[in-house]
């Protein structure tokens, strides 16, 4: 367990230790493979926001126009700055961090940021605020259609308590999406007590199988991995103390919907339109589904549940439903027995 410390010590690190990212001492807050419809918005921020970005992947996903979305750990807010340009004017971001310097630099950017996207009027505000209690920072049951986390869930002092958090915030049929660090296995209580490994995103993340444990406990049956990137750390000092330690970096998204803890075939079958502006041709799901435009594809009663119970519900056909079962859908490994190094967190296929 994290001391009751924690916090200041994650703080102090964020907010007086480093000043860049350059300041880092792993590669973990490292982000790659930037879509190029991003890259082009990163490049309108402002460049102090984007020195204090300390993500490790992306977690932006498609088809966000209008929605509410909740930034977790937002810092100086470069992604929140990134989701407020692509929600656009009808759309609302609420970045919530416990960081009080991170917050300065993102708040005073918030006019900058308005006038570069030609807004009338912000469409952005940041709260102070922990991620474990998302209720004292005034962000109510059921108000969310998106929560997103770069790299800072690793950070949080108690796990359990913040997913519960978000899964509570959250519209029915919305949805979490993140980027974070997870370990291969459980990192020792003394790895865990050191601050700099804490504050490197190292210490504190989740072994994969207890974070499957922990969203099943909250009800979560199924999520999905986009992507994986194992982490090099590229520090000697470091490296000797995690030993055999496999961390790697995670984007992963899971919806609030009422579905299964196994891929059932229900006959069920979805057919992609091309309407995402994103994906013209082709929509990616996760990392073992990708719909062509216009190519039915078979999918199981949880993944028609994604596609017609979420926000994705007018860019799809699904034909079929729940009255039929033909036993369990043909897929590869489930997130109960697949690890990081091989298929991790895919529900289907």
């Amino acid at each position: 367990m994290a001391t009751p410390d924690t916090h200041a010590q994650v703080q102090d690190y964020y907010g007086t230790q480093l000043q860049t990212s350059q300041d880092l001492l792993t590669n973990a807050c490292c982000t790659e493979d930037i879509p190029l419809a991003h890259r082009r918005i990163l490049a309108q921020l402002a460049p102090e926001v984007l020195d204090k970005y300390y993500g490790c992947g992306v977690c932006v996903p498609d088809a966000i126009a209008g929605l509410t979305v909740l930034d977790l750990g937002s810092g100086s807010g470069r992604d929140a700055f990134l989701l407020a340009k692509l929600v656009g004017e009808t759309g609302h971001v609420i970045g919530v961090d416990m960081t009080p310097e991170q917050l300065d630099v993102a708040r005073r950017h918030v006019d900058f940021h308005t006038e570069k996207f030609g807004y009338a009027q912000p469409n952005v505000e940041f709260r102070h605020g922990y991620i474990e209690d998302l209720q004292a920072a005034g962000i109510p049951d059921n108000s969310v259609d998106l929560v997103v986390s770069n790299c800072v869930l690793n950070l949080s002092t108690d796990k359990e308590a913040t997913y519960r958090e978000i899964f509570r915030v959250l519209k029915p049929g919305g949805e979490l999406f993140i980027a974070d660090v997870f370990a291969d296995r459980r990192v020792p209580e003394a790895l865990r007590q050191d601050p700099i490994l804490y504050g490197e995103c190292l210490s504190g993340a989740l072994y994969t199988e207890d974070f499957r444990r922990l969203l099943l406990r909250l009800g979560v049956k199924d999520y999905r991995l986009m992507s994986r990137r194992r982490l090099t750390i590229n520090n000697p000092e470091i490296e000797a103390k995690v030993g055999n330690i496999g961390f790697h970096s995670l984007t992963v998204r899971a919806f609030k919907l009422d579905i299964e803890d196994k891929c059932e075939d229900h006959g069920q079958v979805a057919t992609y339109l091309g309407t995402v502006p994103e994906q013209p041709h082709y929509f990616v799901l996760d990392d073992h589904h990708t719909f062509e435009t216009g190519r039915p594809l078979l999918v199981c009663g949880n993944t028609a549940a994604m596609l017609t119970d979420t926000r994705f519900a007018a860019h799809f056909q699904v034909v079929g439903d729940t009255s039929r079962h033909f036993g369990l859908f043909d897929c590869g490994p489930s997130p109960a027995a697949s690890t990081v190094g091989e298929a991790a967190a895919g529900g289907c296929c």
